[in-house]
């Protein structure tokens, strides 16, 4: 029990000591840009089925 007791002290003194935490307006410049990321692989998905629905589509109604 011991081991885990200095596992969360050692834990708690690296996260406040030792990790260089991130400011806010580089927390939401990141935030934004995960965001952007994020719409253009949903967008790049969507047009990517929709072509190949229409594809389909015209493939089973010959």
């Amino acid at each position: 029990m011991s081991k885990l007791g200095t596992y969360v002290k050692e834990s708690y003194k690296e996260l406040t000591t030792k990790v260089t935490w991130p400011t806010w307006s580089k927390l939401q410049s990141s935030a934004i840009i995960v965001m952007v990321a994020s719409l253009i692989c949903a967008v790049v998905i969507f047009l990517i089925d929709f072509v190949f629905k229409t594809i389909m589509t015209g493939i089973y109604q010959l």
